[in-house]
């Protein structure tokens, strides 16, 4: 009996066991359904709702959906207030966000970045752009802001660059001074890249000088250093004149884009006129071998040229300023009608040239050269040398040839004679030139003493057409 009830104690105690097991099997199938079900939830849930510390633009949307979240920013109003460091400068008027439906797939990503597994409370927040443009924000407000900030700069202290001139042929550095005003475009370009939120905080930026040991400053001072040591050919002729910047110019300055201005002429002039006073040939003399073979000197009449110094000053300061190798001579001026220099461009025969009329008075003949060839010769009568009328002696040059001719005379304002002639060349602006003379009977070398002309050449009708022939307009007569 004993073993009859202990056998069956014992299977009572399996049957309870199973029970025991299936129940803990079920209990605990159930608490994983449930924690399963749980976490599905919590899972979904963290999936659809943004973390309850979360912030876009600013705004709260802490356990909001998508959906919630973006319709709460559509009607979000901005106060657009505009702030440069602690000072209110713009207090702007209120507009809503500019969200739209369309800006749903943006707010889903960041609810997405922003996800964790369990639900958290770090708070963080995140920009959001809409896909429309706030034309208040990004025209018309951020036009306020600079014309605001230009304004305030009116009473601000400008910065001073530092500075690199030319002074007294030293190249001298003015140290630069800080400002106060705003640097306009670089807050500008700040506010442009602002949150969208109500409250747009910009760092106050601000104008910064060109500091003295900039790379800048380094790059004008060896643009001067090229400058002073730059050199020039100053043509006059055949002639170069060597022109050193760092000698002649004492004070410029220099632009931003490293362009040299010279104050002033410093000693150009001087440098010129030192030029002009060896080279010109403007009421000289000079000297001139005769026919015979002789060396005189003649004084320089209609004949000769000379520089405008004044003139040329400004045409090398220029070429200093572009760095230009040579620059000749162009002002030239002498006693033409018009106030032009002739022979400037001769240079042979101490500038008389190989082409030319030579008259002397002490032996009354002409002779005339081409090319330093002897072409004609012949005698002549020159002016009255008793009552003053002689043929002025000088250099001169022929103005002008014409055939025919008509010569009159005047004396005090009167016309005296007029008389027809075949050739005339003139060669001074008060009418003394060659021309033939029919009427002329004494042709002796002693004539012109007391029954010379009135201070022409005449000369036979029978040569004049080959003397005329060979006269050059502007070439030198010279008159001994």
């Amino acid at each position: 009996m004993e073993s009859t009830v202990n056998n069956q104690e014992i299977e009572k105690q399996r049957v309870n066991s199973a029970k025991w097991y299936a129940n803990w099997r079920f209990i605990t199938a159930s608490i994983i359904i449930i924690i399963g079900l749980f976490i599905a939830a919590g899972s979904y849930y963290q999936a659809t709702h943004f973390n309850s510390q979360i912030k876009i633009n600013g705004i709260k949307v802490g356990g909001m959906t998508a959906d919630q979240a973006l319709k709460k920013l559509k009607t979000t109003v901005l106060k657009n207030v505009v702030y440069v460091g602690q000072q209110q400068i713009i207090d702007g008027k209120d507009t809503k966000m500019v969200f739209t439906n369309k800006d749903l797939p943006d707010v889903k990503k960041l609810l997405k970045s922003q996800r964790t597994f369990f639900p958290s409370s770090k708070a963080k927040g995140y920009s959001l752009m809409p896909g429309n443009q706030d034309q208040y924000r990004n025209q018309t407000l951020k036009k306020q802001v600079e014309e605001k900030l230009l304004t305030m700069n009116k009473g601000l202290k400008a910065p001073q660059d530092a500075v690199v001139r030319l002074e007294q042929g030293k190249i001298v550095v003015t140290s630069s001074i800080s400002g106060e005003q705003f640097d306009v475009a670089g807050i500008l370009k700040d506010f442009e890249k602002q949150k969208y939120i109500s409250e747009i905080r910009l760092n106050p930026v601000y104008l910064q000088p060109i500091k003295e040991d900039s790379e800048f400053i380094k790059n004008q001072q060896k643009k001067f250093e090229e400058f002073l040591a730059q050199t020039i050919d100053y043509m006059v002729q055949d002639k170069a004149f060597t022109l050193t910047a760092g000698e002649l110019i004492k004070n410029a300055s220099i632009s931003k884009d490293l362009q040299i201005k010279i104050a002033d002429a410093g000693e150009i002039k001087q440098r010129i006129a030192e030029i002009n006073n060896a080279q010109s040939t403007l009421n000289k003399d000079f000297t001139f071998k005769t026919h015979s073979g002789s060396l005189i000197s003649v004084k320089g009449k209609g004949y000769g040229w000379s520089i405008d110094v004044e003139k040329e000053i400004p045409r090398i300061m220029e070429a200093l300023e572009n760095g230009e190798k040579s620059v000749s001579a162009s002002n030239i001026y002498g006693h033409g009608w018009k106030g032009e220099g002739y022979g400037y461009d001769t240079i042979a025969n101490n500038g008389i040239g190989d082409t030319y009329a030579e008259v002397s008075i002490a032996e009354q003949r002409i002779w005339i050269y081409k090319n330093g060839k002897l072409v004609v010769t012949t005698n002549v009568v020159t002016g009255t040398h008793d009552n003053r009328h002689d043929t002025s002696p000088g250099v001169w040059y022929i103005l002008y040839k014409q055939s025919p001719s008509v010569l009159t005379g005047r004396e005090n304002g009167k016309i005296t004679y007029q008389v027809p002639v075949n050739y005339w060349a003139p060669f001074t602006n008060d009418g003394q030139g060659f021309h033939d003379a029919s009427w002329r009977g004494n042709w002796a070398s002693n004539a012109y003493l007391g029954a010379g002309s009135h201070g022409c050449v005449n000369t036979p009708p029978s040569i004049m057409k080959a003397v005329y022939d060979n006269l050059s307009t502007y070439e030198p007569v010279v008159v001994y």
